[in-house]
Parts: structure tokens; C-alpha cells; sequence
């Protein structure tokens, strides 16, 4: 079912990551579910009201709101897919996760008035009526929100959406919720046990904390994600490939929506090599980021110079050091001027957050190191933070 909708309503399936073909994608999988919520609505608020059931009519009430959700998905495809402006000039692709979290809204919403009218039932029970119908009407209820799920999982993977991902969440949930109605009102049919309320109240607060957590889970993005691990050592294997790349550190990576990827970094080069043809390596380093992988590299340039023993002698001393008190900081920018009035040693260490020193200790530490070798050489040490993978050299 889910090939031939792909295959009916898209053109080129096949190429789930371009801008075009992730605007179709959403597209289809909002329209998909307004019209299948809106049908579980109306099934489920025709039995709810048959049978006598508040279980029934909160769950459909739920697809109603599954419904409005779908719509803010669709509106928010539409929307992200706009071109750059002179107000956003990185796009619009953001827009994406604030439909995310407006779905992850509503989701939290949804249970809390479910628990609200589940906690009227339990203090004032009335007896549910049940019917060859009334079971019918949930068991393709579950089927549906069971495909549903599947679908827009699917299609998640497809163009990497948290929004699709919220939704197949949320549909997950309410195929479990609504088998929960349908074994309480099987139970309180052989039983007379009066299960109508607290299977409600028991719903409500599933539905709450999944939805609390697909809150957390499409805040993060807004907030500013740490890339993965992969995509931090893939970006290092990759620079590190080029003739000519000594080391590179402070990788910074911004998201500005999922096909909108920002990335900077410094790149150490010999200072003896021609600055015309380094210039030409960075410059060819950015063009294929673009080209292949779609991320927007600005690329600064460090010379680093090679040739100088005592400052070779010192740096491998500096670094000896900081093994001894942990394998995580790494040094980078490491500089001697070495003048008769006075010398200087200049470099920056990145230290990883969690790491029990404090910038003064570290500093301190680390001056006393260089005074023992260089007594008349004055130490000047920027400390950043970072928990990304440290720089490498080849």
C-alpha cells in the first residue's frame, strides 16, 4: 500500500533527498493522514456514541486532533521548501521542526484532556454497552493506525524528518491506546467490571509521557543538536585526504534544517608552501563539500611551521604533558617567536566539558611545564571547550 501511494502521487521516488522530492514526500504524508484520521474520527465517534463509550469518543477526539496535526505536517513542508530571502537567508528549512513540535504539542494536549475526561468516568460510571459492531469499528482502527505508523516511519527514513518521525510515534501510540480500549471493554463485558474510566485514565498518561518525550526529541534540533559522531569523522577523514592538510581543528557545524548544512573549520598547512596553490586545495576542499555532500564549508587556513627543532622539541614536551592528566585535551596553533628581549610560545588547548580542572589550573599547570624547559619564554594559552572528536594528523 505504501509503494503504490509513493508511486502514484510522487514523481522520481527514488531521490528522497532532494528539496523538490522531500516537499513531495511531506506533502504526501500530511494528506495521508488528514484523511485517515478524520475517518478514524468519524468511525470511532458514531460507535462511541452507539455504545455509550467516553473511552471511545476521547480516542476519537485523539485522531480529530491526529488530524489538525497532519495538517500543520503538510503546512509545514510547504512552508520549509521556500528559497532563501533577505529576512532568513538560510532558508526555511527550520520550519520543519517547529511542525514537530507543535505536533509533540497537541500530542500532550490530547492526554491531558483524555485524563481529565477519564477521571469524570471513574467518579460517575455508567455501564458500556457492547456489540459485533463496536469491536469491529477498533479492530480496523488499530490495523490503521498500525499502517499508518509504518507509513509515515517509512517516509521518515526516507527524507530524515522529525516530523514524519513525531507522527509514526504518535500513530504507534494510539494503535496501542485504542487495543487497550478494546481489551477493557472485552474484560468489562465477561466481567462487569466498570474498566471504561481507568482504561481512559491509563491512556491519558501514556499519551502524556510520549508526548513529553517527542517534545524533548524535536526541541533538540531547534535548539542547536551536537552533530553525530559519524558525520564529525567523516568530515575529518575526508579533509584530512587532500595533499597538504597537516591537521585541522574547531569544526563547528550548524543545522539550519535538513538539507540546510553549515560547517567551519581550521585547516593546518605547512607555512613554507606556496600560499597560491594551498589557497587552490581549500578552495577545491569546499567545492566538493557542496557537491557531494551538501554542506556549506568555509575553510580558514593555519600555517604551521615545520622547521624549527627547538619549537618541535617544546610542542612534543607540551603534549607529553598533557597525556600525563588526560588522553581528551589536544593542543592545536602551536606557535614559538623566539626574540632576545623575549620569547613567546603561543597555542590553544581544547578540553572537553566534563574535565574536572579548571581553565586557571590547567593554564597554570601547563606554564609551569614550558618555565621548566624555556625559563625566559612567556606562555600565552586559550583554553576552548569541545566534546567533539579531537584533531587528528596525518
Amino acid at each position: 500500500m505504501t509503494k503504490l501511494l509513493i508511486r502514484l502521487f510522487l514523481r522520481d521516488p527514488e531521490n528522497g533527498n532532494l528539496p523538490l522530492a522531500r516537499e513531495r514526500y511531506g506533502k504526501l504524508a500530511g494528506w495521508v493522514g488528514v484523511t485517515t484520521n478524520l475517518v478514524l474520527f468519524f468511525i470511532k465517534l458514531l460507535t462511541g456514541l452507539v455504545f455509550h463509550s467516553i473511552a471511545i469518543m476521547a480516542d476519537a477526539f485523539n485522531n480529530l486532533t491526529d488530524s489538525a496535526s497532519s495538517l500543520v505536517t503538510l503546512f509545514g513542508f510547504h512552508l520549509s521548501a521556500k528559497p532563501a530571502d533577505a529576512e532568513h537567508p538560510y532558508g526555511h528549512a527550520r520550519i520543519e521542526y517547529i511542525a514537530g513540535m507543535v505536533v509533540s504539542f497537541l500530542v500532550v494536549m490530547v492526554g491531558f484532556q483524555l485524563a481529565q475526561t477519564s477521571v469524570g468516568k471513574i467518579m460517575d460510571p455508567h455501564p458500556t454497552e457492547f456489540g459485533t459492531a463496536l469491536l469491529i469499528a477498533l479492530i480496523a482502527s488499530v490495523l490503521l493506525k498500525v499502517w499508518q505508523s509504518l507509513f509515515y516511519r517509512r517516509i521518515s527514513r526516507t527524507i530524515d524528518s522529525t516530523a514524519l518521525l513525531a507522527s509514526s510515534q504518535d500513530s504507534r501510540n494510539d494503535a496501542l491506546s485504542t487495543a487497550a480500549v478494546l481489551v477493557g471493554l472485552v474484560i468489562s463485558y465477561f466481567t462487569g467490571w466498570q474498566l471504561d474510566g481507568w482504561l481512559g485514565l491509563g491512556v491519558a498518561v501514556f499519551i502524556l509521557v510520549a508526548g513529553f518525550r517527542l517534545v524533548m526529541e524535536t526541541a533538540n534540533p531547534l535548539l542547536g543538536l551536537a552533530p553525530s559522531k559519524e558525520m564529525v569523522d567523516d568530515i575529518y577523514r575526508r579533509i584530512l585526504s587532500y595533499p597538504g592538510i597537516i591537521g585541522l581543528h574547531d569544526l563547528n557545524i550548524h543545522n539550519y534544517g535538513p538539507d540546510r548544512c553549515f560547517a567551519s573549520v581550521h585547516c593546518e598547512m605547512c607555512a613554507d608552501h606556496n600560499i597560491v596553490e594551498s589557497h587552490e586545495i581549500i578552495d577545491r576542499i569546499e567545492r566538493d563539500f557542496l557537491t557531494d555532500g551538501n554542506i556549506h564549508l568555509v575553510i580558514h587556513l593555519d600555517p604551521v611551521v615545520t622547521g624549527d627543532e627547538r619549537a618541535n622539541r617544546l610542542k612534543v614536551y607540551v603534549e607529553e604533558s598533557l597525556r600525563a592528566i588526560s588522553d581528551e585535551i589536544t593542543m592545536h596553533d602551536f606557535q614559538a617567536v623566539w626574540k632576545p628581549e623575549g620569547s613567546r610560545v603561543i597555542f590553544d588547548i581544547v578540553v572537553p566539558y566534563r574535565f574536572s580542572w579548571s581553565d586557571e589550573r590547567l593554564e597554570e599547570y601547563l606554564s609551569e611545564k614550558i618555565k621548566s624547559q624555556e625559563p625566559h619564554c612567556e606562555p600565552i594559552i586559550t583554553v576552548d571547550h569541545d566534546d567533539s572528536p579531537p584533531a587528528r594528523e596525518r
